[in-house]
């Protein structure tokens, strides 16, 4: 048996051989995922599932104003740096691609996707990827894959994309995460997943580019995880785009922000408390009452908190209206 593994080796290319080893530089992301953008936003984005850990650190790859990209299979982490750089030179999405595998000694065992500014697509998926391994590209998206349990997970994937125009980017690059798990998704099982979604024209604060950036490194039902730190995103934009209503004196958008962002967690402490703050700074004292007293009731450390905050500003009602709020 030795001598017949040594005769396998000696006829086997000892470059493939190493392209197939872990590498630090060149870590296993055996995966599917999605790059794309929006014609009518102009936002762009990437989304990934893998069983494997922490996926999102090796494969999601995106800059607002440039594009997206996706590198997997055994990946080569310096495309996402190298790939955005390029498109934002001035390459399209192909000519970066290109650029990049050029001089890849693994480009077989490659798979990459990318999508530029103006929507022009490229993909990639090297002969050697791991079956069921491919990719579908579309108008201003492609979906990729490889190592996967059935070779129907691109076209699940390309299908869920195309169904849910009209919804936000974020919403369909989810949508077909969650086709590729149901047409078998990664043939090893499941353990973390990713999303980035930035806008189609930088506004030069790259540290406030982000629209989307949710990473769940390990948990056994990823994509669950992942929509649920996004509906949490979206909860939270609610309570934000409440207190944007509330400096401009518009209660009654304020209150509908905050009810919908109730309304999604209706358990969150955090939401209904600051919801209530914002009732008695606004004299709405009766409203926020009740509010504010179910709170104190499930975690008394919040009625601990409301008296600190007078002394920085955060709630402004008079003497008498705290006390009455501390009874509660």
């Amino acid at each position: 048996m030795r001598n017949k593994i040594f005769l396998f080796l000696a006829f086997f290319p000892l470059q493939f051989l190493a392209a197939q080893a872990y590498k630090k530089a060149s870590p296993l992301a055996h995966t599917f995922s999605i790059v794309a953008r929006d014609s009518a936003t102009g936002e762009m984005g990437v989304a990934v599932q893998s069983h494997w850990f922490s996926v999102g650190t090796s494969v999601s790859w995106a800059e607002a104003g440039v594009g997206a990209v996706a590198t997997q299979s055994f990946t080569n982490k310096s495309f996402g740096i190298r790939g955005l750089n390029l498109l934002r030179s001035g390459l399209t999405a192909q000519q970066t691609l290109d650029s990049l595998l050029a001089t890849d000694e693994g480009r077989d065992v490659r798979q990459v996707a990318i999508v530029d500014v103006h929507g022009n697509v490229a993909v990639q998926t090297g002969k050697s990827c791991i079956d069921y391994a491919g990719h579908i590209k579309g108008n201003g998206f492609s979906v990729q894959s490889n190592m996967m349990l059935t070779n129907k997970v691109p076209a699940a994937m390309a299908a869920a994309f195309e169904r849910s125009k009209g919804k936000v980017l974020a919403e369909r690059l989810l949508a077909a995460l969650d086709a590729a798990q149901a047409a078998g998704g990664d043939i090893r099982g499941k353990q973390s997943a990713a999303i980035i979604v930035v806008p189609g024209k930088s506004n030069n604060q790259p540290w406030n580019e982000r629209l989307v950036d949710l990473r769940v490194d390990d948990n056994p039902v990823p994509l669950v995880e992942l929509r649920r730190l996004y509906n949490t995103q979206v909860a939270y934009e609610h309570m934000n785009n409440g207190d944007l209503a509330v400096e401009k004196a518009d209660m009654q958008k304020a209150m509908q922000e905050y009810n919908a962002a109730m309304k999604m967690f209706p358990q969150n402490l955090e939401m209904q408390y600051w919801t209530a703050i914002t009732l008695a700074n606004n004299k709405q004292l009766r409203q926020a009452i009740p509010v504010l007293k179910k709170v104190f009731a499930a975690d008394a450390n919040w009625k601990e908190l409301t008296r600190r905050l007078p002394k920085v500003g955060l709630l402004t009602v008079s003497d008498s209206e705290l006390k009455s709020i501390l009874a509660l």
